[in-house]
């Protein structure tokens, strides 16, 4: 029996992760839960999978969903405190890590250090600390498993081979809505039209990520740090039809590639169960239907948030975090009709290019260069 802590259980990656649970509830148990302000949703979970704790990011929301569930054995937390001592329990074997932003970066690394394995999820935490948190995980014999589809698909590819034999990642994309289109098209792209992603169901910010590239400049990021290469070993293609989620090259010009149907649950499953593949009930490809697979190079002229990413890698020690606080920002605006879809790269540009890069930089001043961007942001674009 896995007990497992799950950082964002209202939110997508949450619930599929729970879908599993039922599934598997002979093989798995879920020991906490938290979520930022869902208490409707929240109280939901309690009630089918009886945590023993909960945490409410939000104060205000810790306290309703107390008197709400009353009734029941389940503890709630509030706040960042709450967080981490649920990642701190002694009865939790693995985290889910499903948050979005940085607030998910602290409760990964007090996970770590009490030797919880972390299916990871949140991009923030690589992004922007991965410097920290790999050679953490490495000094205390810690699986960080990926979650993400790409990072998953990379993960199963290298399984029995050495990294020192890898010579190129090929990290795939769909290219999202916008696959094709030049920049005069999406001046007057709406928030409505980049959610509206040809091929995955996601949040709100992570396919807008998608429609910017954005998304993929992040996991450029990620896979740097989760597989140990440079960026320049890193090749983004499109692949359309989502149905190749990414591959290795290695030394011998042999490529080993996972596919499957866009469905987040396989790569969280694998993650769960992790060297184990378990039976899943869902659609499988049928390379006869199917019939090609179509690739492409990514128009980073177009869309700059991956060219951005690489530049910001390239840069690294705090670059990296400015890029996603100001994309994290941006996107935000964009939702709100506060600014335009292009307005992005802008925000993104202007924030990477006043900023002063800190080598090495600290959980602290992580955070610091977070509030700093976003400061800049607020006085010129709110």
């Amino acid at each position: 029996m896995k007990k497992i802590c799950i950082l964002g259980s209202t939110g997508s990656i949450g619930t599929q992760t729970l879908e599993i649970v039922r599934e598997y509830n002979r093989d798995l148990k879920v020991i906490s839960l938290s979520a930022a302000s869902n208490i409707d949703l929240m109280e939901e979970q309690v009630r089918e999978f009886h945590p023993s704790k909960v945490c409410m990011y939000d104060e205000a929301k810790a306290d309703e969903l107390r008197i709400k569930i009353a009734d029941t054995d389940t503890e709630v937390l509030s706040g960042m405190n709450g967080l981490i001592e649920l990642c701190e329990d002694d009865d939790v074997d693995m985290v889910v890590t499903a948050v979005v932003g940085m607030i998910g970066i602290r409760p990964t690394i007090a996970a770590i250090k009490a030797g919880k394995d972390i299916a990871l999820a949140n991009k923030e935490t690589l992004v922007c600390a991965g410097h920290i948190i790999m050679p953490l995980a490495a000094q205390k014999g810690i699986k960080i498993l990926p979650v993400d589809s790409e990072h998953s698909a990379i993960f199963q590819s290298l399984q029995g081979f050495p990294k020192e034999r890898i010579e190129k990642i090929l990290l795939t994309a769909s290219g999202g809505p916008f696959r094709g289109l030049k920049r005069n098209e999406l001046v007057n792209i709406t928030w409505r039209e980049a959610l509206k992603h040809p091929n995955w169901s996601m949040g709100k910010k992570i396919t807008i990520d998608s429609s910017t590239l954005v998304n993929k400049g992040l996991e450029v990021i990620e896979a740097k740090w989760l597989f140990g290469v440079e960026p320049d070993m890193i090749q983004v293609v499109l692949q359309p039809q989502s149905i190749i989620h990414s591959a290795v090259q290695y030394v011998d010009g042999g490529i080993i590639a996972q596919l499957g149907t866009p469905d987040m649950k396989l790569p969280i499953q694998y993650a769960l169960f992790y060297p184990d593949r378990r039976p899943m009930k869902d659609e499988r490809v049928d390379l006869f239907k199917l019939g090609q697979i179509i690739f492409d190079r990514p128009d980073m002229d177009t869309f700059l948030g991956l060219k951005l990413a690489y530049e910001a890698i390239g840069i690294g020690g705090s670059m990296p975090t400015v890029l996603n606080a100001a994309n994290e920002r941006a996107v935000s605006l964009f939702l709100n009709d506060r600014i335009r879809f292009l307005d992005i790269y802008d925000i993104i540009k202007q924030s990477m290019d006043r900023h002063k890069k800190i080598d090495d930089p600290t959980v602290e001043q992580i955070l610091e260069a977070e509030a700093d961007c976003y400061e800049f942001i607020s006085s010129v674009w709110e």
